[in-house]
């Protein structure tokens, strides 16, 4: 978890399920709508393949299943949010697939709140915070920290 105060910045809300997340928008290079997704065979089981993006292939995460959630098949809403993120000391580019991206947010120390020490479905080092907004919560994630290098490994990387 980090111990640092979240200094004002901007925040892309996006769900999954019935719980909205945010991410730094500084992470996020664009968002897509769900496009075809390549499958990959021998990919994590967390990869649901990749994506061209602008000439490169960019591994997509299932962002349900990286936090143990339950499937629901893709809608209309669902997005693919493209991100730039350090992962294990480098710098990688991966897709996360969210049921619907919902907006961006300016939020600043005094409005979040360290996560609870227990209770949580996910381990709290990857919870940057919890900002309150209206009866519900917005759980901020760093997914530099969700993610490790072998999650984005894909079979074709490792025979280079």
């Amino acid at each position: 978890m980090s111990t640092q105060p979240i200094a004002p910045a901007q925040f892309i809300t996006f769900t999954l399920g019935a719980e909205t997340f945010a991410v730094n928008v500084s992470q996020v290079r664009e968002v897509l709508e769900l496009s075809l997704i390549t499958r990959v065979p021998g990919a994590p089981d967390c990869m649901r393949g990749v994506v061209n993006v602008r000439g490169k292939a960019v591994p997509v995460a299932d962002l349900r299943a990286k936090f143990g959630l339950a499937h629901a098949a893709d809608t209309i809403n669902s997005r693919i949010l493209v991100m730039e993120l350090e992962i294990d000391g480098d710098t990688v580019v991966v897709g996360g697939i969210a049921d619907s991206v919902q907006e961006v947010v300016e939020l600043d120390a005094a409005q979040v709140s360290p996560p609870p020490r227990i209770g949580l479905r996910w381990r709290s080092e990857v919870i940057e915070g919890m900002a309150r907004r209206g009866e519900d919560f917005v759980i901020i994630l760093d997914l530099g920290a969700v993610f490790s290098l072998d999650d984005l490994r894909l079979p074709a990387s490792e025979a280079a």
